[in-house]
Formats: structure tokens, sequence, C-alpha cells
């Protein structure tokens, strides 16, 4: 059983994607052929996520057929013992109001798009993080407090003290429309006083990682191409901050999609 640092670094690593925790769960149920594995989880990079596994003790490969190890089904029961009652109580929240909308600079990725700010009262403080699960792409940041929601070309910050900035928005209404929806999505939630339990993410695929790099295959990273590097990204052998150009101020909403999308990696 993995024990030391560098075997639950292994262990931590294979289960940080949803593929894999998704082939994981299907194992479960019993042992299954390569093709019902990737029938069931897809076949992009089938070989790549079996092999993660199979090197961090969580599952064993004989011939075309895998299975859990013993460590595995250990591993996904005591999981699912400690994610057992854990829904968070929202009962204390208030229902929220969307008190300002104000347009500011156009977004630097796209000078037809606009960055929107709005404030929302009460503030939800804590409550985000509870929150986080009503949404298919959000993830809470500790760092700044605030809940971070992709959907398409639009990234929603939502942070503790009540202000809400959006990226890439078309005009005034689509924030209004927007802001409208995030806000009854919320209220229901708190609504129902418990928010929903924590839930499997938005697979993410390399062309979608590809998408948002600079793909100017400078080189700067030490890949041939930024698709070479979007693969190693997927795979958790390279970071973001090997990407230099990315820190250019045109590509600033590029890193923030990126950020966003490297949580379901």
């Amino acid at each position: 059983m993995p024990g030391n640092p560098n075997e639950i670094k292994l262990v931590n690593n294979a289960m940080s994607n949803a593929t894999r925790r998704k082939i994981m769960n299907f194992l479960n149920e019993g042992d299954r052929t390569v093709e019902e594995i990737g029938a069931e989880a897809g076949k992009a990079m089938l070989d790549f996520h079996l092999k993660l596994l199979q090197q961090a003790g969580l599952i064993e490969l004989k011939e075309n057929t895998a299975g859990l190890t013993e460590y595995g089904r250990n591993f996904l029961k005591g999981k699912e013992e400690n994610e057992q009652g854990k829904g968070a109580d929202l009962s204390q929240a208030r229902p929220i109001e969307i008190t300002e909308v104000r347009q500011l600079l156009p977004c630097i990725a796209d000078s037809s798009k606009f960055r929107t700010i709005a404030n929302m009262a009460p503030p939800l403080g804590g409550v985000l993080k509870v929150l986080e699960p009503i949404f298919p792409r959000g993830r809470y940041s500790e760092g700044i407090g605030a809940l971070i929601i992709q959907e398409n070309e639009v990234i929603t910050t939502i942070y503790g003290t009540g202000k809400v900035t959006m990226t890439m928005i078309k005009d005034e209404e689509e924030a209004r429309n927007r802001l409208e929806k995030l806000k009854n999505t919320i209220n229901e939630a708190i609504a129902k006083g418990v928010a929903p339990a924590p839930r499997e993410k938005v697979r993410v695929e390399p062309m979608e990682i590809y998408k948002y790099l600079p793909q100017t295959n400078c080189g700067k990273c030490g890949d041939q191409s930024c698709y070479t590097f979007a693969i190693k990204l997927m795979g958790g052998e390279a970071s973001l901050d090997k990407c230099t150009p990315l820190k250019e101020p045109k590509y600033a909403t590029n890193l923030e999609h990126l950020q966003v999308l490297s949580a379901y990696i």
C-alpha cells in the first residue's frame, strides 16, 4: 500500500483527473476490458490514464483487462466513507440581489468585448465555498476568497465581499442576463438549505487547453509545439508558468481560462 511521500504523490496525481476518477468508479463494479473502459470513460488518452492508475498502485492490468487492486478498493471505500454526510448547511445564508452593474475597460484579449463589474448583496463570504458544487465548472479559490466559474468564453468571479466580475461580455444586456441567472441559481440553493454533494467536474480535453495557449510554437517552454505542451499539462508533466508568453498582457484572459481549466485536469 502506498505510504511514502513519492507514492502518495503518485496517487494524488492519478486521482486529480476526472477521467481517471471515472475509470476507478467504473472498475469498482468489477473488472472490465480496456474496450469497455473506453466506451464508459472515453478513448482519448486512455492508455495514458490507465498507466498512471497502474503506476499509483490503484489498478492492475492483465492482458486486455483492468481491475482494482486491494489498495484501490480500500482507497475508494475510504473516500466514500469520508464523503458521507458532508452536505453543507446553508440555512443561515440569505437570498442575494444584484445591486449594481457597470462596464469597465474593454477586454485585453478582444477589444469588442467588455470586463464587467457588479455588486451582490448581502456578501456571501465563506458560503461561496459551499456553493461550488452547483456549478459544473466552478472552483473556490482560498487565495482570493472567491468562487470562479467558467462558462464558454466567459469567466465569472464572485468575491466573498460581494463584488462580481465577468470577462468577455458582449454588452450590458448580456451582463444583466447572466447575473440574473447567477442570482437565481444561488438563491435556489439557499432556499433548499443544503448544497448538493460534490460532483464530477466537466472533463477537459487537450484541444481545450491548446485553444487558450498562445499557439506560437515558440519553444520557450522546452517543447516543440503548443499542442505538445498542452499534452504535458494534461499529464501533470508541465506547469503553466513554463509558458512565458502567457505573462504578456495580451494573453491575460487566456491565462485566466487556463488557470480555471487546470483545476479539472
